[in-house]
C-alpha cells in the first residue's frame, strides 16, 4: 500500500436517520478505492442501528451525546468530564489517518478534529468549523440528485464514484426476525404488501391525513395488505389512522415502534411499494430498490432518485420548498396539489 494511502478512515455522521441513510453510499465508494482500509463511522444512538450488520464497516463508534448531557444537567461535571477524556482517547488511539465530516455542523466539525486525524474533510462546514478542516467540500444547494452532497465528497477524494448506492445490507438473522414479524401480524409475503411511511418530524413534512384513507381505499384495488412503518413516538398517530380506515372498512396493520431499524429495512426491502414522506423510511425504499414514491412539499431534498422505479411527486410552486417556515398558515397547499388519485396512478404504474 502506497503510503499516501489512507489505512484507517473515519467517516462523521451523527444523525439524522435519513442523512444516514443517503450518507451510506460513501461507505462501498471508500472501500473500493481502498480495499485494505480500516473503515469506521461516529454517529449517535438514534441512527447507529443502521450501520450495525454492514460487512464492510470495520467499526461503529457510538457517540453517547444523550448520556453526557443527563450528567451536565446532574452536575455530575467530575464524571462527565472522565467520560469525554476518555471517549477522545478512545477516537485518538484509532490512528485515523483520514477523517470526513459529512455532517458540516460544530457537533460532527469539532470530533473530525478531535480525532486526530492527520486529514480532516468537511462538507460545507459551517459554524466555525472550517477552521478545523484541512478541505472544505462545497455542498450544492438544491441539487436534484439524492446523495448529492456525498458524491461530491466521494469525487473530492478520488474515491470510486461509478456506482455511488446507498448501502444499508441486513444479516439473514434480521431477515428471520422480520419474517416471524409478518407473519404473526397476519401478512402474507407471498401475496405482498404496500409499506406507507406518513411521520416525520415536522408537521409541515406530513400529506393531508384525509388523503391518505382516500389512498387506502384505491389500494385495496391491488389486493395487497397495507402496512404502517414509523417510529415509537408515531404511535397514537398510526392508531389513528388504522382506526378511520377500520371504519371504512380496510385493515392497516401498524407496525410502528415494533422493529429495530434495521427490521424496518428489511420490511421495506420485502415490500412491493413504499409509498412515504420526506422521512429517512421513505429514503430507505430508495436505497433498496423498492418501488417507492416520495411526497415532498415543504422540504424537496432531491427530485433525481436514480431509480426507474422510484419517483419523487412534488408541487412547483411560488412558496415551495418553504423548508422551516412556511407562509401558507398551515394550508400546506403544495400537499393538497397532490390528492390520492395522483399519488396511486404513479403507484400502480410500478405495480
Amino acid at each position: 500500500m502506497s503510503p499516501k494511502e489512507p489505512k484507517k478512515i473515519l467517516i462523521v455522521r451523527l444523525s439524522a436517520i435519513g442523512d444516514v441513510v443517503m450518507a451510506s453510499a460513501l461507505i462501498p465508494s471508500i472501500k473500493l478505492k481502498y480495499p485494505n482500509a480500516k473503515l469506521a463511522w461516529l454517529v449517535e444512538p438514534v441512527a447507529a442501528n443502521l450501520l450495525s450488520e454492514n460487512p464492510l464497516l470495520d467499526e461503529v463508534i457510538i457517540w453517547p451525546r444523550a448520556q453526557w448531557q443527563k450528567l451536565w444537567r446532574e452536575k455530575r461535571y467530575v464524571e462527565w468530564f472522565k467520560t469525554v477524556r476518555d471517549f477522545i482517547k478512545m477516537l485518538r488511539a484509532h490512528g485515523f489517518d483520514l477523517a470526513l465530516d459529512t455532517q458540516g455542523l460544530l457537533k460532527s466539525g469539532i470530533w473530525a478534529f478531535l480525532s486526530g486525524a492527520d486529514k480532516k474533510v468537511g462538507l460545507g462546514s459551517k459554524e466555525g468549523t472550517a477552521m478545523l478542516m484541512n478541505q472544505v467540500v462545497e455542498r450544492i444547494p438544491d441539487a436534484a440528485r439524492i446523495s448529492s452532497e456525498y458524491l461530491a465528497m466521494a469525487q473530492s477524494q478520488n474515491f470510486d464514484t461509478e456506482c455511488f448506492n446507498m448501502h444499508l445490507p441486513v444479516s439473514e438473522q434480521t431477515s428471520s426476525t422480520v419474517d416471524r414479524l409478518l407473519e404473526s401480524k397476519g401478512i402474507n409475503q407471498e401475496k405482498g404488501y404496500i409499506v406507507v411511511c406518513p411521520f416525520t418530524t415536522r408537521p409541515q413534512k406530513h400529506w393531508i391525513e384525509s388523503y391518505w384513507q382516500e389512498f387506502f381505499k384505491l389500494a385495496q384495488q391491488s389486493q395487497l395488505s397495507l402496512v404502517i412503518l414509523g417510529g415509537p413516538g408515531d404511535k397514537p398517530n398510526a392508531e389513528r389512522i388504522v382506526k378511520d380506515a377500520k371504519a371504512n372498512g380496510i385493515e392497516v396493520t401498524d407496525l410502528c415502534g415494533e422493529t429495530k431499524l434495521l427490521e424496518a429495512v428489511n420490511v421495506i426491502d420485502k415490500a412491493r411499494l413504499l409509498v412515504g414522506v420526506d422521512t429517512g423510511l421513505t429514503h430507505v425504499g430508495i436505497a433498496q430498490h423498492t418501488p417507492t414514491i416520495a411526497i415532498f412539499g415543504s422540504t424537496r431534498p432531491y427530485t433525481h432518485t436514480t431509480r426507474d422505479n422510484a419517483q419523487v411527486m412534488y408541487t412547483e410552486i411560488e412558496c415551495a420548498p418553504c423548508r422551516r417556515r412556511p407562509t401558507c398558515d398551515g394550508d400546506f397547499t403544495c400537499l393538497k396539489k397532490l390528492t390520492a388519485e395522483d399519488v396511486w396512478q404513479q403507484a400502480s404504474a410500478y405495480l
